[in-house]
């Protein structure tokens, strides 16, 4: 691979009857070659990282059922990324907006409030309830599963079938739609 070069036209120094012989050099440009080689093939031949994908199940007939309004939280996903929210049954709520930068600490508050409503039984966990609306992307029901598994929610919903007349009022109230 490398190639050692010594020149062949050693002199004789003056006074002493030894001839000095030059100092050796290897020639190098083979072994950057193999090196340059084996870094493009390394480069071509690995993955730098994989999709983490999430799962979402979905039910193809979906029985209706009625969630304990006491212990629901509805997140309406609009445009803009924001969420419009309420706590309990759709008729008698009181919306409120935010964003994804502050859902977080509204699921954990409203989570601790539920469970303390319920003296902390584990089987009264809160119920988040997201409907995503024609308006909202899907990066936005991305980050709300997101949110789900940060904030350790064990029971969630993804209803996109149906968006109650009260749902598009408050969208429409709060600027959301």
């Amino acid at each position: 691979m490398a190639t050692l070069n010594v020149p062949q036209n050693g002199q004789a120094t003056k006074g002493k009857n030894r001839t000095r012989k030059p100092a050796p050099s290897v020639d190098l440009t083979a072994m950057v070659d193999l090196a340059f080689l084996l870094i493009t093939f390394f480069m071509l031949t690995t993955s730098l990282s994989k999709f983490h994908v999430v799962d979402v199940a979905k039910p193809v007939d979906m029985p209706e059922t009625d969630y304990a309004a006491s212990r629901t939280l509805t997140l309406l996903l609009g445009k803009s990324n924001q969420v419009v929210w309420y706590k309990g049954a759709a008729e008698k709520a009181v919306p409120a907006k935010s964003d994804f930068r502050t859902i977080g600490a509204v699921l954990k508050k409203n989570q601790k409030a539920i469970a303390a409503m319920y003296s902390n039984d584990p089987k009264k966990y809160m119920i988040v309830i997201i409907k995503p609306t024609d308006r909202s992307v899907y990066k936005n029901l991305v980050d709300a599963l997101d949110e789900m598994r940060i904030a350790n929610i064990q029971s969630y919903v993804i209803d996109d079938r149906k968006l109650l007349n009260e749902d598009g009022d408050y969208l429409k109230r709060l600027g959301a739609i």
